[in-house]
């Protein structure tokens, strides 16, 4: 006898405004709840400390919440000179207070050019990251520190657009695995009194763009985003399907993807995991396959002979 599957399947991808105070995890079961969702994940882990834009995946489009991982992020934060925490933000111990040096907003700019472009961060102990089968977190509530590895990042802009000689704001584009608490710290030891997030709200991700951040990077998309009040009043309408009005199309998040449309024979292939020939197919990266039907079929790849590999396909 067969299992008896749980939840409705639902496919697509929606973006929750996270709120503050709950974990990108809790978030994300709060939503599968409210639509009795039989799977669904999320994109990367927003704190707790912090809100704003956390794709979900539901269904099928949990196999792109990899790509969506390796994606950009943009950021709105505020920073606090003058004091040290032992997370990085404001929810941490004080461990250190320093005099805030009398500076214009020019020599604030000055000091964070230093951290445009590409840089190495150090990942905080407070953080989702796993050492040895352990998050970060966990070992620094125990009172452990461990080493960790320098990582690469690039900051694509670093925006300041608030300073009042205690507290200043930035907009960050940041390649994926930015810590933006970091950042922060760094700029405060650079100065050299310190600094803490005091705010942080994620505002973009991949090219998916908030609507109140609209207009600050020209080339990504502004979509809604949806806070769980909003969710809760949908499921509650007596609509049918009424997670259709929030849901994004899977392949929605894969605009950055070349495009490869198959005829009927290729697409038969395709479908069970043969590779084909395609004419003036990519020879390189990954691409978005579709049909004659335009129906988004998953994600491709062009091996060594030209042909090209199915590497991620969506069932019909």
């Amino acid at each position: 006898m067969s299992r008896r599957r749980r939840g409705l399947e639902i496919n697509g991808i929606l973006l929750l405004d996270k709120p503050l105070g709950l974990s990108s995890n809790q978030a994300l079961q709060r939503v599968k709840r409210l639509f009795n969702a039989a799977k669904a994940g999320h994109t990367g882990s927003l704190d707790p400390a912090a809100t704003g834009m956390l794709p979900l995946c539901f269904g099928q489009a949990t196999k792109v919440s990899g790509l969506l991982l390796d994606a950009d992020k943009v950021y709105r934060v505020t920073g606090r000179l003058g004091v040290r925490t032992e997370t990085g933000d404001r929810e941490g111990a004080v461990i250190d207070e320093r005099p805030v040096p009398v500076l214009s907003e020019a020599e604030l700019d000055t000091v964070i050019a230093r951290f445009r472009g590409l840089v190495t961060q150090i990942p905080p102990m407070y953080s989702a990251l796993k050492v040895d089968g352990k998050r970060l977190y966990d070992l620094a509530r125990a009172g452990e520190t461990v080493e960790r590895k320098p990582r690469p990042i690039h900051f694509y802009r670093i925006d300041l657009t608030r300073f009042d000689g205690q507290t200043f704001d930035l907009l960050v584009h940041s390649s994926k695995g930015a810590y933006i608490r970091t950042l922060i710290e760094d700029i405060g030891e650079a100065i050299g009194c310190g600094a803490v997030v005091e705010s942080l709200r994620r505002v973009g991700v991949g090219h998916w763009l908030a609507p109140e951040a609209e207009g600050t990077i020209a080339d990504l998309a502004a979509e809604r985003l949806w806070t769980i009040e909003e969710l809760t009043a949908l499921a509650d309408s007596g609509e049918e399907n009424p997670w259709d009005r929030a849901i994004l199309p899977t392949d929605s998040a894969l605009s950055g993807y070349p495009v490869v449309a198959l005829d009927e024979e290729s697409a038969y292939h395709i479908r069970h995991g043969h590779p084909v020939f395609v004419a003036k197919a990519p020879q390189s990266g990954w691409f978005r396959l579709y049909d004659p039907a335009r129906r988004f079929l998953g994600m491709g790849e062009c091996l060594d002979d030209g042909r090209v590999a199915p590497r991620r396909l969506f069932a019909s």
